[in-house]
C-alpha cells in the first residue's frame, strides 16, 4: 500500500485534481488496469513520484525490460523529486484503441539540477492492460 487505508484525501501526484484513492492508485496497487494510453502514463508518472518500482517494471512492455531496471529505478528514484505533470497532447489510446501516443512534461527536482522531462511515450495494449513501449525525450533545465 503507498498510504494508509485512513488517507482517502490524498491528491494524486499525476495531476488530475482527483483524490488518490480513486485515481492512479487502484492502477499501481493492481486492482484495476489502467484504460487509456494516458490514464496508464498518469499512473507511471504517480509511480515514480511514489516509489512504486515493481509497477513501472510491470508496465513496460516485456521486450523492453531489463534484469537492471529494478536496481536503476530506484537510484532514480530516490534522488529525484517529481513535481508536477501536465499533459501536452494524446494521439489514440483510447479504451478502444491498441496503440497510443502520450506527450507530456515532468517537472522535477534534484539536488543539483530543477528541470523538465519532455517526452512523446509510446503505449501498446495486449490483453486489455496497456504497457509502455519507448519514447522521445529530451530534458530541460528550469
Amino acid at each position: 500500500m503507498l498510504h494508509t487505508q485512513n488517507d482517502t484525501t490524498m491528491t494524486c501526484p499525476c495531476g488530475s485534481n482527483k483524490p488518490f484513492a480513486f485515481c492512479c492508485e487502484p492502477a499501481i496497487e493492481g486492482h484495476k488496469p489502467a484504460k487509456t494510453a494516458e490514464a496508464l502514463m498518469r499512473s507511471r508518472y504517480t509511480a515514480f513520484a511514489l516509489g512504486a518500482v515493481d509497477y513501472l517494471i510491470n508496465t513496460t512492455a516485456e521486450e523492453h525490460r531489463n534484469p537492471d531496471d529494478a536496481e536503476l529505478i530506484s537510484e532514480q528514484i530516490k534522488v529525484t523529486t517529481w513535481t508536477g505533470l501536465k499533459i501536452v497532447s494524446t494521439e489514440n489510446g483510447g479504451s478502444g484503441d491498441d496503440q497510443g501516443t502520450v506527450e507530456f512534461i515532468a517537472r522535477f527536482e534534484t539536488d543539483d539540477q530543477t528541470g523538465e522531462l519532455c517526452e512523446k511515450s509510446n503505449f501498446r495494449k495486449e490483453n486489455n492492460h496497456w504497457y509502455y513501449v519507448d519514447g522521445e525525450v529530451e530534458i530541460r533545465n528550469g
